[in-house]
């Protein structure tokens, strides 16, 4: 649980400071028989700066729960 706590932190301080990734996907354009003809297409995803703050709040929640747990 603490590991998991400590993931959600980092992933939310990261999310806090990046508002969004992009990254790219292979698409089949044509696929006639032996013709193959592929794209790249860039894909975004956004989120808003608050959700940071509430993975970095659910990740120090997770923490002092498994602390008072011992």
């Amino acid at each position: 649980m603490k590991i998991f706590g400590i993931i959600l932190i980092i992933a939310g301080i990261f999310m806090l400071f990046s508002g969004s990734i992009s990254f790219t996907t292979k698409e089949k354009v044509i696929d006639a028989g032996p013709l193959e003809v592929t794209a790249d297409k860039e894909n975004k995803l956004d989120w808003p700066q608050y959700a940071g703050g509430i993975v970095v709040a659910a990740g120090i929640v997770l923490l002092a729960v498994a602390s008072k747990k011992k």
